[in-house]
């Protein structure tokens, strides 16, 4: 019989490569409390490669201290710009890369999932989801940066989809499970 936990830490991650953010909640049955918010700035960095040390080590070290039972992360927007398009995708991967690396499992939503979820509106701005979630979670700073909110959002967004079945949201426990899923992306 499988017995579900009654409370877990999510770490939501918005991934960039200028500004990451990142917010993490306790869920306590159907109630979600702020533990942390913040950013990881990189903007000071040239190297692209730098960067995605930075990502990765600041990740592993949130990991470490918050212990989150699953990492939910905000999936790359389509834009105009493929080499925006590819450093977002690299940030995400690595910091996806990163919680697999300590088994904790991976959930990726949309931009527009996100914010439909928190507002009830996928078209919001940044300011309406900051918003909304100072109401919701009780806090009253005002972030430095939205970056840091935009994380916070994913993790109350994949808190939400529990309630919510029709989820569009990609799942992975591990290494094994996402190279299985990817095959076509994956070289072996």
């Amino acid at each position: 019989m499988l017995v579900e936990k009654k409370e877990r830490v999510i770490m939501g991650i918005d991934p960039g490569t200028a500004i990451m953010g990142y917010g993490i909640i306790l869920e306590k049955g159907n109630k979600i409390e702020l533990i942390s918010m913040g950013i990881v700035k990189m903007n000071h960095l040239d190297d692209h490669f730098l960067k995605l040390q930075r990502i990765f080590e600041k990740t592993i070290g949130l990991l470490e201290k918050y212990k989150p039972d699953v990492l939910a992360i905000e999936a790359p927007f389509y834009g105009k710009n493929i080499q925006v398009m590819l450093k977002l995708g690299r940030a995400q991967g690595i910091a996806m890369a990163a919680a697999l690396s300590k088994n904790i499992s991976v959930t990726e939503y949309a931009p527009r999932k996100i914010k439909q979820s928190i507002t009830g509106k996928g078209t919001a701005s940044k300011e309406q989801v900051a918003a909304m979630l100072q109401r919701l979670l009780n806090f009253n700073e005002t972030p430095e940066f939205l970056d840091a909110t935009d994380g916070l959002a994913v993790a109350v967004c994949h808190s939400f989809q529990r309630i919510s079945t029709n989820s569009t949201s990609k799942s992975y426990s591990g290494w094994e499970a996402f190279a299985q899923d990817n095959k076509k992306r994956v070289k072996g």
